[in-house]
């Protein structure tokens, strides 16, 4: 299961769509976390193995004292993988631009809190920017085209589907706008850690990991089209391809601490938690596997 449906998740999705799982021996059902579910509770119920979350989804209930909670055990991104959609192209936009005025923006935990770090970073008090909640993805998109909001913040190809219709144009990359963090991963439950079909699993994903990292993107968005209905092919392609660019992909299957560190830095300088939380608490070192 995937806490959101983008192509910013191919290494996961391609486990699947690539044959990854098959050639390993394994079967998947692939599906969206719904409003009102908890990864925690369906990881926890075993109705999912592995969920895509990402470390920082520990932290708060972790403060709440809740136990016991999924452990998070390879890496998916490394870099955020939300782009600024703006109204014209701007090949010289510049984040001071986003001052008085309205960002359609994700109000997620995770993509709000990294907005906001990105901002800072680079030189925008966020209270000078009216940012709008539309509501889910979809929503966001859907109000953009009737005209709400000077940029939209989007993950892809969602933000590059805006492009290809001539509706927007993608003018910056959050990712690629601040430091490199541990933004999204798998999760399971320590139970499922010890299990042989966790080995496979994982074995199966480096392989798609790795394929979707050095494949044309192309190639890619043809493997995993079935997935994205009503996204046009290049906009796909554009997406992968910009993730690739990026390197997102980058790395080792281990989240890597310094990565973990900085999710923690990006998280409490925007008082999104009250303390820092141990590695070894939320993270395993999947090297051994």
């Amino acid at each position: 299961m995937v806490s959101r449906h983008s192509a910013f998740y191919s290494p996961l999705i391609t486990t699947i769509a690539g044959g990854f799982l098959e050639r390993h021996g394994l079967a998947a059902e692939y599906a969206v976390l719904a409003a009102g579910q908890r990864s925690s509770t369906l990881i926890g119920a075993g109705a999912v193995d592995v969920m895509q979350s990402a470390v920082s989804s520990n932290w708060n209930p972790m403060e709440r004292g809740e136990s016991p909670l999924p452990v998070h055990f390879a890496e998916i991104n490394r870099r955020d993988g939300f782009f600024l959609v703006g109204r014209e192209p701007d090949t010289a936009f510049e984040w001071s631009k986003l001052a008085g005025k309205a960002v359609v923006a994700d109000h997620g935990a995770q993509p709000l809190v990294m907005l906001k770090y990105a901002a800072r970073f680079n030189g925008v008090e966020w209270a000078s920017v009216e940012a709008v909640d539309a509501g889910a993805p979809e929503e966001m998109a859907r109000a953009f085209r009737e005209g709400r909001g000077a940029y939209v913040h989007l993950q892809s190809p969602a933000a590059h589907q805006l492009e290809s219709d001539g509706v927007g144009h993608v003018v910056a990359s959050v990712g690629a706008s601040m430091p490199p963090v541990a933004f999204s991963s798998l999760c399971c439950s320590r139970a499922f850690a010890k299990t042989e079909t966790f080995r496979t699993f994982l074995q199966a994903y480096g392989d798609a990991r790795e394929w979707v990292r050095t494949a044309p993107a192309a190639e890619v968005a043809r493997a995993e089209a079935g997935f994205f209905e009503g996204y046009s092919m290049d906009a796909l392609a554009a997406a992968i391809g910009r993730y690739q660019a990026l390197g997102s992909w980058e790395g080792g299957l281990d989240i890597p601490r310094d990565l973990y560190e900085q999710a923690l830095t990006v998280f409490q300088t925007e008082g999104g938690i009250a303390r820092r939380h141990a590695y070894e608490d939320v993270c395993i070192d999947c090297s051994g596997f």
